[in-house]
């Protein structure tokens, strides 16, 4: 699948995750909000690390659904501050919220943390 492939899947509103399981190596499946931008799938979480981060932690190959689609990439965590952080938390607050000042998303994302999906 090509970067026109998800492009065309992006409007969706769930992206179906499948990381490696860091103890039984089995696939481990989760249901979140992304979002889509210059190439890139956008994630994001408020609080403590789940299963799925952790997962992505220990091995950042991940296979995910959007759309009907079957997609595989690379998953990792963004630096906090970082001018690729804000693009996708303005990203990810667009798709669910509409626009918005910078501090009303800034705030949004206070207590969470983003990852960054690349395509194989």
């Amino acid at each position: 699948m090509s970067k026109d492939d998800i492009a065309e899947a992006a409007s969706s509103k769930l992206i179906y995750l499948i990381t490696n399981g860091r103890k039984t190596g089995k696939p481990h499946m989760v249901e979140l909000w992304f979002a889509l931008r210059d190439g890139r799938i956008y994630l994001s979480h408020e609080g403590e690390e789940t299963d799925w981060m952790k997962n992505i932690r220990k091995d950042d190959k991940v296979t995910f659904q959007i759309g009907g689609k079957n997609f595989s990439g690379r998953a990792h965590f963004l630096e906090d501050g970082t001018e690729e952080e804000e693009k996708g938390e303005v990203a990810l607050y667009q798709k669910y919220h509409g626009k918005a000042k910078r501090e009303v998303i800034e705030d949004w994302f206070s207590l969470s943390k983003l990852l960054v999906i690349e395509l194989s």
